[in-house]
Order: structure tokens, then sequence, then C-alpha cells
């Protein structure tokens, strides 16, 4: 809308220049085209959404010249098309100056000379949005409407479901990841590294020490065939996108032979999947060890593993041995001592974490950590990231981390948690050790817990599932069972998101582009229908839509995007969307919002929603051909004479059925049509349920003392 207004006040500037009773122009934009009529006697503008009309043609008037100015092209330059009748290409990232290259045979008393020079300077002008008659609001026309708005993208939370701040009353947290956010690649480094020091000790070639760390290399979500030795990118329904053997990119035709259709059933018994950041080390260290073993001269290469004499390694136990390793560096190895060690190199430390668990108490609301590590790596984390000589405020005392939660449960075991869990016990704080004997009695504040299970703990704290909402960054054992074995609302932490929304802002030239060409090929297609013969040639806008798609992967990484592969999202997309209700990319983010905020979603709109305009004219396509006379069952349209002699008769039905209604014994006949709201769609909370109990509710109320 911004751009339109722009443009706007840049013609009314040339209407000022121009002696013409009227002129129109018309503006290409990539999803709609603009025509703008600048009516000298009434100092109006009208502009219409729709096809370029043509010259001579239509009910009104052919405008006297149609300048067409294409945003997104390459190059900038004016050139003559036909005798009076010139074009304008701009091409610019943003609203600012725009670059105008008359042509030489251009009129040295052109009006548009100036077209540069007060593009940003003029005032604005009021334009009405028409779909039909000049200066008539469209009534389904959503282009005049205010645009919504949106905090800075680096602060945004974005929204699947609906969600109302107001109506939680406890806010959980897990901490790897979410309350402490590691810094990469440094530690995802530091794992790496660990595991291939325990591979070598389990017996693994030392040239696999030389392996080094690249980041650009794995992302969240691919699936490891065992079978195979494969790294797959699928989509939600398990058809592959990606499909990488080591360091190998699988060809087309190669995927076809080893996945029939290029699809792959989820079984856990055969695909493992990456779903975590702690897996990203790991990713890339299966990658690295299948190639080394499948392109070394000591090793030969079988269907399902590798050779070495008499001895067989199949995929499946090299991806065994790595998940050994990496569970051993994760509990018994160094990893846990080397970051806290260096606590500054590997973990990021934010004043505002204190600060905006402070204002969520402040609301109302409690809060409770829910964590996997144990509680003496859990202390050293945590205070660290509270080791600040203030409080949530400059002006406040420090105080220790276990005074912000309300709750503290460690060694939780997710996402067993969230099923039978284990034995619920204190922890000894001072040394770290659980004291004897099961947990029975109530959560006491500052004391913390070890273990447990959720229906234990929501009854402890008597909350329901949806009175709880849950931050993490486990997509499985965070978001997936919290929302499917317990209702918990989840708030998914997605670190990438940052270079995401890098990649989204800064190569949108190469979104423009792939847009352009869907825009050619449905104008390849545009007048055809089934009576054709002759096939066009795609072939070359196909080739570049790979290109640029191969372009638009690759600015994300090798494997590309984390939620999408070309115009196909992820599995790990889809698992975002399907349980986490909000996501962002940290817990922060929460500082830029009032606790009393609701998260509307989005529509998601379906091809036919989402293509189909809303101010569309509701009018019957043209026929194809002649009609043919209706005979049998097999008749045309009705005309609306007919229409209304049949409405009218399915008036007096419907009236003849009341009256039956009336006379029968039957109760319903047929259902009624509420008259008032039955049913929320983006809350959990209906005022019913907001009524105190034993109090009548306003609708009740109000049926009554119209009764009355």
């Amino acid at each position: 809308m911004r751009n339109l207004r722009r443009l706007t006040n840049t013609l009314q500037y040339h209407r000022q220049l121009t002696s013409r009773s009227e002129t129109t122009d018309t503006f290409r934009y990539p999803n709609h085209t603009t025509q703008v009529a600048i009516v000298n006697d009434s100092r109006r503008l009208s502009l219409k959404s729709g096809e370029i009309p043509k010259q001579g043609q239509g009910n009104q008037a052919a405008p006297s010249r149609i300048r067409p100015i294409h945003i997104g092209a390459p190059n900038c330059q004016r050139s003559r098309r036909n005798k009076g009748n010139r074009r304008l290409s701009c091409s610019y990232a943003s609203l600012g100056k725009m670059q105008a290259t008359p042509s030489e045979d251009a009129k040295p008393q052109d009006p548009l000379k100036s077209f540069e020079r007060d593009f940003c300077d003029l005032p604005p002008y009021q334009c009405e949005m028409s779909d039909s008659a000049p200066n008539t609001p469209g009534p389904c026309s959503t282009s005049a409407l205010p645009k919504k708005y949106y905090r800075h993208a680096a602060h945004r939370v974005f929204v699947n479901r609906s969600l109302h701040l107001e109506n939680i009353k406890y806010y959980g947290f897990d901490m790897d990841y979410t309350l402490a956010e590691y810094k990469s690649p440094q530690y995802e480094q530091l794992g790496f590294n660990l595991v291939k020091e325990r591979l070598v000790f389990m017996g693994y070639p030392k040239e696999i020490l030389q392996f080094e760390y690249d980041p650009t290399f794995p992302v969240r979500g691919l699936w490891f065939d065992t079978l195979y030795g494969n790294l797959l990118k699928v989509d939600a329904y398990g058809n592959i996108l990606v499909c990488v053997h080591g360091f190998e990119f699988i060809k087309h035709h190669q995927v076809y032979e080893l996945y029939p259709n290029k699809f792959l059933k989820l079984d856990e018994s055969r695909v493992y999947v990456l779903n975590t950041l702690f897996n990203l080390p790991e990713t890339y260290l299966l990658a690295c060890l299948v190639d080394f073993l499948t392109n070394s001269s000591d090793f030969v290469r079988v269907e399902r593993g590798i050779k070495a004499g008499d001895l067989l390694f199949t995929y499946k136990s090299i991806f065994q041995d790595v998940r050994r390793a990496v569970d051993w560096v994760h509990s018994d190895g160094d990893l846990k001592r080397r970051t806290t060690q260096n606590m500054a190199h590997y973990v990021k430390k934010d004043e505002r974490l204190p600060t905006v668990l402070s204002r969520i108490r402040e609301s109302g609301a409690k809060l409770f950590m829910l964590t996997n590590s144990d509680y003496t790596y859990t202390n050293e984390i945590m205070t660290y990231l509270f080791d600040f000589p203030h409080g949530a405020t400059p002006d406040e005392p420090h105080r220790d981390w276990k005074t912000y939660f309300d709750v503290i449960v460690v060694d939780a075991r997710k996402p067993l948690f969230f099923d039978e869990g284990t034995v619920l016990r204190q922890v000894d704080t001072k040394t770290g050790s659980l004291k004897i004997g099961t947990h029975v009695g109530p959560l006491q504040p500052g004391q913390v817990y070890s273990g447990g299970s959720c229906e234990l703990f929501t009854k402890f704290i008597n909350a329901k599932g949806k009175d709880v909402l849950y931050v993490g960054d486990h997509i499985f054992g965070d978001i997936l069972k919290s929302k499917k074995i317990r209702g918990w609302r989840t708030f998914l932490i997605v670190p990438e998101l940052v270079r995401e929304l890098h990649v989204w802002t800064d190569e949108c030239q190469l979104f423009a582009e792939l847009q352009n060409l869907d825009i050619k090929l449905g104008d390849l297609y545009r007048d055809l229908d089934s009576s054709a013969k002759v096939k066009p040639d795609i072939s070359q806008l196909r080739t570049c839509i790979r290109d640029v798609t191969h372009k638009m992967d690759m600015s994300y990484g090798m494997m590309g995007s984390l939620f999408r592969s070309g115009s196909r999202q992820t599995f790990f997309s889809s698992q975002v969307v399907r349980y986490a209700d909000v996501y962002a990319a940290t817990l922060l983010n929460l500082i830029y919002y009032p606790f009393s905020y609701m998260f509307r979603a989005p529509a998601m709109l379906l091809p036919h929603e989402s293509t189909v305009a809303h101010d569309q004219a509701h009018q019957p396509p043209p026929p194809l051909g002649p009609v043919p006379a209706a005979t049998g069952a097999a008749s045309v349209a009705a005309s609306p004479d007919e229409s209304a002699r049949i409405l009218a008769g399915t008036a007096e039905h419907v009236k003849d059925s009341k009256d039956l209604h009336r006379a029968s014994s039957i109760v319903h006949t047929r259902p009624s049509t509420p008259t008032v709201v039955t049913h929320t769609h983006d809350e959990d909370y209906s005022e019913e349920e907001e009524t105190p109990s034993g109090a009548e509710s306003s609708t009740e109320a109000v049926r009554d003392a119209s009764e009355d």
C-alpha cells in the first residue's frame, strides 16, 4: 500500500503538468495490475486492480496512452514501444530515488523527466480502491484497509494458533538452548571434536581426527537412513526432497533406484530423525564418516555398508557407534565440564533474561523450569546467566536465580516425563545429591525436585493443560509430547530463525524472480483449453525455475532452508506448524509484548483461497462456445428469472415444512441456525468458563430477562 501511495503522489504531480482532461496510467506489480485514472475536474484518483484494458475495447473510452511501469526489472530505462506510448522500467529494493534514463528519441519537454526528482517529495493524495465504477470502493477490497502493525522481525513471536497470554497461569521453561542459548558454531564445534575423540577411542581410524566442523552443511530435521547411509531432507509425508550420501548429493534417477517414488516411510527401526540442535554435530559427523569410509582405499563399498577384508561395517552399525559416542560425551564425557570452564565462549548472557521472567511474575502468572540436565550443571549455567550486579531492574539488588521460579524440576527425562515419568525426589541443593524417598506432598517454594511425571506435576500445581505455556527448543521432547499427550500450549525456540529471516529479506530478488517466472508460466497457458492441440514449450522456463530455486536453497546453506526446499515445506516445518502454537528465535522476544497480549493466528489459506481475490466478481465464467439446448438431466445454467422462481418455490417448500413440523410429534426435524456465538475458534477460554461458579452467564441473564 505504501508503494501505491507514493506512485499516486507522483501521478498527482504528473497530472499538474499535463493539460489533458483525463489520463490513465497502468502499473504492473508482481501480483496485480493497478490502473490509475486521473480526472482533472474531480481531482480524484481511482485505483483498479485487474487486467490492463486494451485501447479501444470495453465500455469506457480508450485512454490516450498507457504507461506500464514494471517494478523489479533488472535495469531501469525508458524505451519507445510505439507512437504515443512509452515504457518506463524500474528496479529498486526499497522506495527511494528511481533512476530513469530516457531514450534518445524522447522529447526534451517530457513531463516524466521530473519523475525521479519529485518522487519522494510530494504530499499524500487520497486514493479510493474500486472494483467496478471509478471512485467507488469495492465491497470486498482489502487493499484499502489500514496495514496491520507488526513489530520488528527480530523481535517477533510468530503464531500458528491463537494464544491469549492473559489466560496463561503457568509459564514453563526448558534450560538448554532455551533459557541458556549456546553460541554457534563454537558449541557445536566442541561437541563435534569430543565425539571424534571418543570414536577413535572406540577403534575408528585416527584419520577422522582431521575432520573440521562446517556449520554450512548440517540442518535440523534431517532423516538418517540406516539402511543405505543417506541423509534425507523430506517433506511432511516422507517424499524425498534432498538425498546426500556422505558429501555426495545423489542425482534424481539414483534416488529413484534406492527409493521407489522418491518416498520413504518413517520407520523408527530404519530412520533416525535428527531433530535437535544437539544433533547438528552428529549430523555432520555421520556425513564425514560415510564419505571417508566410502572413498577410502582401505575399504570396499557394498550396498548397505563398507567392507574391509573379512569385516563388514553396515551403515546401521556406524550410526549406532556414533549414537553411543554422542550419549557418552553428553552424560559421562567432558562436554559439560569444558562448557562450564569457559562460559563466556560457549554460553550467551543477556541481562534481559531476569527482566522478562520478573515481568511474567508481575503479570500474576507463575513460573517453573523443567530440564533434563542434572542439578549441578543446571546450577552452574543458571548462576552464570543471572550473574549481574543488579536484579531484574538496575535499582533492584541481585538475587539468586532460583528466586525467579516457583517450581524447579531437573533430571526430568523428557519425553518420558509426559508419559509414565519417573520417581519424584527432592534435591539437596548444598551437595547436589538426591534425598531418599519419594516426594508425595505439595511442591514447596525454593525447593528443587528431580524426575516425576507430568500427571503428578500438574496435579500438584493445580493446572489444566491449556493453563500452561511451555517454552522449549526440542520439537519432539519439549513441544510434540507436551502438546499431544498433555495439551499444553507450546512455544518453540528456533535460533535458526535469525539466519532464515536474513536470507528471506536479503535475497528478496530471488523470490521476486521466481514469482515472475511463475507469472510467465501462467501466461503460456492463458488462452489454451482442452481443445488445444499444440503444446507450449516450457523447457526453458522449467530450467530457469529450477536454477532460481537452487540459488534460493544455497542462500541458506548446503542443505537449504530449515523450513522448505523450493516451494515445499520440510518435515521439520510441518511439525512446527502442527505442534508449536507460537515460535520465535529466542524467548527474550516476550519482552516486547504485554502479558495481556492476544497472539492471533493468520488464516491458513488453501490454494483456492490464496489465489482467488475476495473482490473478484461473482459471475459465471464465459461459455467456451455455443451452448447446446437443455436435454434431459443435462441443462444449462438457469436465467435470473428462473433462479428467482426456483428460490420462491424453495421458500414455499420451507414454509410448508415448518407447518408440518409444528403439527408433527417429532421434537426436532432439522437443526436451527444459531443466533448467538456457540463456540470460539481462536480462543481456548469462553465467557462461560471465566464466569464464577454459581453465577449465570450474560447470555442466560439476557434470555431470562426477555422471558420475564
